[in-house]
C-alpha cells in the first residue's frame, strides 16, 4: 500500500539533475501465517546456507510434554522475497486556495491558540486574506497550512513571501510559501530477496510460544547445524497471524 505523508521541502534545488530525485526508505509490512517464523542472521552467508539445506530437524527439550523427554520437529526454510519500489513519479500541483506558513515564533502559547491568531489575521481582507476554511499544523513540524474558501487569495500572499503578523504583544515576520499536493502517477516495483532473513514454515504447535522461539534460536545459532549468530527471530504459533516490518539494512 502506498503511504500518505504530508511533507515540507526545505532548501533550494541547485542542480537540474537533482530536481526529480526522491529518496525512499522502505518500510515493508510482511504478513506471517501461523506455524511460521522469520529468523534474521548476522551474516548473509548463513541465511543462504540455511535456505540451501531446505529441511531442518529441530530438537526440542520437551519439559512441557508429559510423555516424552525429547522430541524433534521438521521445518522448511525458504527465502523471503519482497517487492521494493524501483521507480516513482509524482505529479505536483500547487493549491490555489492554500498557503504554507513557516518561521513561526516559539511562544508560550498552545498550538490551538497560535492557529486562532493566524486565522484571525489571515481572514481579514485588509491583510490580503479572506475567510479561512481550515487550518492545521503539519505533522512533525512547526509549519501551518491555511486553506481559504475562495480562489485567488493564496497567490498574492505567496508573492509577498513574508508578512508581519501580530501575536500577543509582538509582531513576528512569518514566511508564506506555496502549498503543493502530489499524486503518484507511476510506480514500478522489482522483487528483492532479503539477504539475511529466512522464513521457516511447518512449525507444529507443540510448545508454548516462548519455548518454541528459544528452541528455534538455539538450533539455528549452532554452526554444526549450518547456523550462525541470530540477530532477530519472530515466531507466530499455529492459529494466529502476525506482521513483520522490514526496514532498510544500513549495516
Amino acid at each position: 500500500t502506498l503511504p500518505e505523508k504530508k511533507m515540507i521541502f526545505k532548501g533550494l534545488t541547485v542542480n537540474k539533475e537533482n530536481m526529480n530525485t526522491l529518496m525512499l526508505s522502505p518500510l515493508i509490512h510482511y504478513p506471517l501465517l501461523g506455524g511460521s517464523a522469520l529468523i534474521t542472521f548476522e551474516e548473509a552467508k548463513v541465511a543462504q546456507r540455511i535456505i540451501e539445506m531446505r529441511e531442518h530437524t529441530v530438537e526440542l527439550s520437551c519439559g512441557e510434554l508429559e510423555e516424552l523427554d525429547q522430541c524433534r520437529v521438521r521445518v522448511q526454510a525458504v527465502p523471503v522475497d519482497i517487492l521494493l519500489p524501483s521507480a516513482l513519479e509524482i505529479r505536483l500541483t500547487q493549491s490555489s486556495r492554500s498557503i504554507l506558513v513557516s518561521d513561526l515564533p516559539s511562544l508560550d502559547i498552545s498550538k490551538e491558540a497560535l492557529l486562532d491568531k493566524l486565522e484571525l489575521f489571515f481572514s481579514k481582507t485588509k491583510n490580503g486574506g479572506s475567510e479561512v476554511e481550515s487550518r492545521e499544523f503539519l505533522e512533525d513540524s512547526d509549519q501551518v497550512v491555511l486553506t481559504f474558501t475562495e480562489d485567488g487569495v493564496a497567490e498574492p500572499l505567496i508573492e509577498k513571501g513574508h508578512i508581519q503578523v501580530p501575536i500577543g504583544k509582538g509582531k513576528y515576520k512569518v514566511k508564506i510559501s506555496p502549498c503543493m499536493s502530489g499524486d503518484i502517477s507511476n510506480l514500478q516495483l522489482q522483487p528483492s530477496r532479503c539477504p539475511r532473513t529466512v522464513l521457516l514454515l511447518g512449525i507444529p504447535d507443540v510448545l508454548s510460544e516462548e519455548a518454541m522461539r528459544d528452541a528455534l534460536e538455539i538450533h539455528f545459532q549452532k554452526a554444526s547445524r549450518g547456523g550462525g549468530e541470530v540477530d532477530a527471530l519472530a515466531y507466530v504459533p499455529a492459529g494466529r497471524t502476525g506482521v513483520a516490518v522490514f526496514v532498510e539494512d544500513r549495516g
